[in-house]
């Protein structure tokens, strides 16, 4: 290998190169990774780039700083294919699109149980339940749920709840389930609306909806009218989820694949149809540079996402792909059944890529909205805190706690594309007097910055989010916040960080936040419809958000362990078995003597002294 500074050679590397297939990895100076591509025949493909002008700006920009080549050669096409999608993943080229999509898709989930409680499922899957699905949000199922409750009232509790209930709950009295726990309807029937539930979710609606009509005709005959308007119920409410449901033309199961370019961003939006019925859509907004081709977006998306993903199908693409045949064969070897995509131009396929086609146009353009809103504000915060530059990194803490008990500190991450989710921490506050909000400060902001540092008995790898140092650091609080963050840093020698406290204002209303900096003598108020009073104010809230969710999670978890650790004889072991087995502190403490000994560990005569430690 030369050096890297050294013009590439390409002729007398392309006289060497296999023709077999592989994967190509392009490298600039200074060793950087430009490209990751895959080939059938890695010398044809890799030569391609050095015979003429592309006319493409970005790849002849790319080419123009290669300096080295490397290849790794593979035994098949599709061994290529999945390659090239696991090194794009891992190594993020900087000419290579990049889809970050960490979840998993969510499913709703019918358990194996006498009586099957649905419910939102994300993870594995078991073979003992059933799951319809993958739903592309997570709002799409818990909107599938809801119509599912009010249709069939079938029960959304855990089981362990639900086998201690000895009067009904809130769901049957607001007509979303049948309690089945209490016996007000005999398993047949739970059963019945089980698969009617699933006969929807297969797609089988209109089939199940004149089944409906001929129960409502023969129960009115029979005089049994209480029935009949029930089922006329179920009729209607299964005609307005039909109707929100846009079918599909007899498609039964596929995903629909739209591209909406713009030089800077780009969107690529996935409609999901299961089983005939629509289940909605999501949109990813990949990384890639300037002028990426849609061609380029969408093989790059069906490489990835599917690498993680079940392909349903057939695959509608909004744009015609440069290999689809590659990629076809590679998706039907790896789901072990024929994978098809396709390109329609008329029909009810053709009518369902317009529809994926308008609403990629309305992301992005939302998108592209929000981002020139987040550039206005983050120019604005420049201007009013006197930076050189509009903030890349903005970081926020802010303390929850309940009269001093269990403290949590958030540290909530902002960047030009909004919240930075991976970057957010929370601190549990230890060793301080309850109440103590600027030692809680201290403390938090401290071990937040002594990881940057490299101190610490955590510290942070060289690229994480840890070691990053941000433009902005705000404190939810006032003065003596502000002091106690200050304190913190000054003892980690940092003394070039810009820090700013947000305080609520006398009147402690919206809008009239103060904000507190150390060159200051007075507090400084921002106009009510400033951009970047907005932007603090959001920023501000997401950290309160976060620590208070950080807080009730800790005390509830402390408050549910002191109420069994007192208990003598009842180790850790067999604290988890009750828990499990009654599904809470709530339903464990109005067990019986007899329903505790039940539990494996647990004797009689720890039954009792249980049962009399709650009694």
């Amino acid at each position: 290998m030369g050096s890297t500074d050294t013009p590439f050679d390409h002729t007398a590397f392309l006289s060497q190169l296999s023709s077999l297939p592989g994967v190509y990895r392009m490298y600039g100076a200074g060793d950087e990774l430009l490209y990751v591509g895959k080939a059938r025949n890695l010398r044809k493909r890799v030569g391609s780039y050095f015979l003429r002008a592309s006319g493409n700006p970005r790849i002849e920009s790319m080419v123009a700083q290669i300096r080295r080549i490397e290849v790794t050669l593979t035994h098949t096409e599709d061994e290529a294919l999945l390659l090239e999608a696991n090194l794009i993943k891992e190594l993020k080229p900087r000419y290579n699109v990049y889809y970050r999509d960490d979840k998993s898709y969510p499913y709703v989930r019918f358990s194996a149980h006498e009586f099957p409680r649905i419910s939102y499922y994300r993870g594995a899957r078991s073979g003992h339940d059933r799951y319809f699905g993958p739903f592309p949000s997570a709002s799409a199922v818990r909107e599938t749920l809801q119509s599912l409750q009010k249709l069939f009232r079938l029960r959304p509790c855990r089981d362990s709840f639900f086998a201690h209930r000895d009067r009904p709950c809130l769901q049957y009295q607001i007509k979303r389930c049948s309690a089945p726990c209490v016996g007000l309807i005999s398993a047949d029937d739970y059963a019945h609306d089980v698969r009617n539930a699933m006969r929807l979710l297969e797609g089988k609606g209109d089939e199940l909806a004149l089944e409906l009509q001929q129960q409502m005709e023969r129960a009115a005959d029979a005089l049994e009218f209480e029935l009949a308007a029930r089922l006329r119920d179920q009729i209607a409410a299964l005609k307005r989820i039909r109707q929100s449901q846009t079918m599909t033309g007899g498609a039964r199961n596929l995903d629909v694949i739209a591209v909406a370019l713009h030089p800077a961003s780009s969107c690529v939006t996935v409609v999901s149809v299961r089983d005939g019925v629509n289940l909605g859509h999501r949109s990813h907004f990949p990384q890639h540079p300037l002028h990426a081709e849609a061609e380029d977006l969408l093989e790059s998306f069906i490489s990835q996402h599917y690498l993680q993903q079940p392909p349903p199908a057939e695959l509608l693409v909004s744009h015609a792909l440069a290999d689809p045949a590659l990629i076809e064969h590679a998706l039907s070897q790896r789901a072990q059944r024929r994978i098809r995509i396709s390109r329609p131009s008329r029909g009810p396929r053709q009518r369902l890529l317009e529809m994926a086609q308008q609403t990629a146009d309305q992301a992005l353009s939302a998108h592209l909205l929000e981002a020139a809103t987040m550039d206005e504000r983050l120019l604005e915060l420049a201007r009013v805190l006197d930076l050189e530059r509009a903030p890349q990194r903005l970081e926020c803490f802010d303390i929850s706690h309940t009269q001093g008990e269990r403290a949590v500190a958030s540290c909530v991450v902002f960047g030009p594309q909004g919240p930075l989710k991976s970057g957010y921490r929370k601190f549990n506050i230890e060793d301080i007097e309850p109440g103590d909000d600027y030692a809680a400060i201290r403390q938090a902001v401290g071990r937040r910055f002594a990881r940057m540092r490299g101190q610490g008995a955590a510290m942070a790898s060289a690229d994480g989010p840890a070691a990053q140092t941000p433009d902005v650091l705000f404190i939810d609080g006032g003065t003596g916040q502000l002091n106690a963050a200050l304190e913190a840093l000054e003892e980690l020698d940092i003394t070039d960080l810009r820090v700013v406290a947000i305080a609520k204002g006398p009147s402690r209303k919206p809008g009239l936040e103060e904000l507190i900096l150390p060159e200051r003598d007075g507090a400084l108020r921002l106009p009510p419809d400033s951009p970047a009073l907005h932007l603090i104010q959001r920023i501000r809230d997401e950290a309160h958000r976060f620590a208070l969710t950080g807080h009730r999670g800790r005390r509830d978890k402390a408050r549910l362990k002191s109420g069994l650790d007192e208990i003598d004889g009842l180790g850790p072991v067999r604290r988890r078995a009750l828990l499990r087995h009654f599904g809470g502190l709530a339903q464990l403490r109005r067990a019986s003597v007899e329903e505790l000994a039940q539990v494996d560990g647990v004797s009689r005569t720890l039954a009792e002294r249980i049962y009399a430690h709650f009694h």
